[in-house]
């Protein structure tokens, strides 16, 4: 008798529970926002290299927002990407970081791949020493 009230105290009161998992893993429903602009982001790096080799040396990164202290060589305006140059002596490589939040926030949910390319592109280009429009067509 005492198992038994046990069984029905750690039960939904009604039964009104979730009885499984709403999504299953590996659908996109799964996944989170977080995890969907991450796998944008590596699709566009993807792109980019394919098109232009010179990228795989660059560094990318993802996070969510910019820390609360802009560079001094950046305007206080919203930051929705860095760049942090290549540094030889402690062998680290150029670096970009795109922040998820601002981008998101600031543009359509139709627009943010677009918006996502350009600002990689004008990051890129400034690496590369190259005009955005000769790294990605799409920008002429």
């Amino acid at each position: 008798m005492l198992s038994t009230r046990r069984h029905l105290s750690s039960r939904n009161r009604h039964g009104r529970g979730p009885r499984g998992p709403l999504f299953f893993p590996g659908t996109p429903a799964w996944r989170t926002r977080r995890e969907d602009f991450d796998l944008l982001v590596k699709e566009l790096v993807s792109d980019l290299i394919r098109r232009w080799p010179q990228v795989a040396t660059i560094e990318f990164a993802v996070e969510d927002v910019p820390p609360s202290d802009p560079a001094p060589w950046e305007s206080h305006s919203v930051v929705v990407a860095r760049v942090f140059p290549a540094d030889r002596r402690r062998a680290l490589r150029d670096r970009i970081v795109v922040y998820r939040l601002p981008i998101v926030q600031r543009c359509p949910a139709e627009e943010v791949a677009a918006t996502t390319r350009r600002v990689l592109v004008e990051r890129i280009s400034h690496i590369l020493a190259l005009p955005p429009d000769e790294i990605d067509d799409a920008l002429a």
